[in-house]
């Protein structure tokens, strides 16, 4: 397959979007139990956590944990949303500061003010952009961002979404009152393939669309630890503590063939871990480097890094050697 494919399909009777670059898949998102990072909650306020700095709330799908927060006392109510996949027998991290995401906007009630991605370098278009939002809307109540969809976006079409997410979210801001309740859903993988993948693609939709354009292969690789490059191999592991990577240089003893090894999982690493739905500690054992690499393989690393959806921090080389980097757990795992 040549170009950029959105497959929107079903993979074991689940919901499922894969983005497709010359028939290599670039992310893929299968739809699970449990709560989705976006959904939104009417929560209660059950008791601090000392030396943590948060406290418990109540959801009606079980414990979220708000960091950061002062003044809340039990019994209260609040919107808390879902920024995070919770670890086996921990409690969802959610935070209070509401956003409400779409293809073109971004709606935040906690931070007012009118602002465009930095993305966006046509000073003609950003004020076009603002011009749509000021002439159809006027003064909006809550914060917006406009999102680098803008830049090629219908006027028409941006101007929809933005009234469409300013009504939902006075909706849902208007229902803080009651018990614990679910007031909004994550988006499915299809509405996420919508609001995330915008650049120009054909779309394919059909329940049989992950059969008959080939992929099931490189989805079902994704259970497997190995994964394979022209310059050598290396393997994902996770354990309760962390995700272990092992870099190898296979058949290649050349002098620059472990730089090469290591660079190219750089350039792969976000890709593979997106769509394998790990994060948490990401401990690295690069093929052997001296000391004075480890410069290019960190800025090939960082630069790799600032590419990725999924926020990702370079905590640094450890005394043995080995790269430290914290990810933020947005998916669930992927087991096949």
């Amino acid at each position: 397959m040549k170009g950029r494919q959105i497959l929107l399909g079903q993979y074991h009777g689940r919901e499922a979007a894969a983005l497709i670059e010359n028939g290599k898949m670039q992310d893929l998102v299968i739809d699970h139990d449990g709560p989705g990072v976006g959904s939104i909650y009417r929560a209660v306020v059950d008791r601090p956590i000392k030396g943590q700095g948060g406290v418990f709330v109540k959801t009606p799908d079980g414990n979220g944990f708000l960091r950061q927060v002062k003044g809340l006392s039990p019994g209260q109510t609040l919107l808390v949303q879902v920024t995070g996949m919770a670890e086996d027998g921990k409690a969802t991290p959610v935070t209070d500061r509401i956003l409400f995401k779409s293809r073109y906007v971004i709606v935040t009630p906690n931070a007012p003010g009118l602002n465009v991605s930095r993305s966006i370098k046509d000073d003609d278009r950003r004020d076009e952009i603002i011009g749509i939002i000021r002439e159809g809307i006027g003064d909006i109540a809550h914060g917006m961002i406009m999102r680098s969809s803008c830049a090629d976006g219908d006027d028409g079409a941006i101007l929809d979404d933005a009234m469409t997410m300013l009504d939902l979210a006075n909706q849902v801001l208007a229902d803080q009152e009651g018990a614990p309740e679910l007031l909004l859903s994550a988006d499915g993988p299809h509405d996420y393939a919508w609001r995330e993948w915008t650049d120009p693609a054909d779309v394919v939709q059909s329940d049989e669309c992950f059969e008959t354009h080939d992929i099931l292969d490189q989805i079902e690789a994704l259970a497997e630890p190995r994964v394979a490059m022209a310059e050598g191999h290396y393997f994902i592991e996770p354990t309760r503590a962390c995700v272990a990577i092992d870099v190898n240089t296979g058949a290649d003893t050349s002098p620059a063939a472990a730089l090469k090894a290591n660079i190219a999982m750089a350039r792969d690493l976000g890709r593979q871990l997106r769509m394998r739905g790990l994060g948490g500690q990401i401990v690295i054992d690069p093929a052997p480097i001296p000391k004075k690499d480890r410069k290019i393989l960190e800025s090939a690393i960082k630069a790799a890094l600032r590419r990725d959806i999924v926020e990702t921090n370079f905590v640094g080389f450890t005394q043995m050697g080995l790269i430290e980097l914290q990810r933020a757990r947005v998916r669930p795992r992927f087991t096949g």
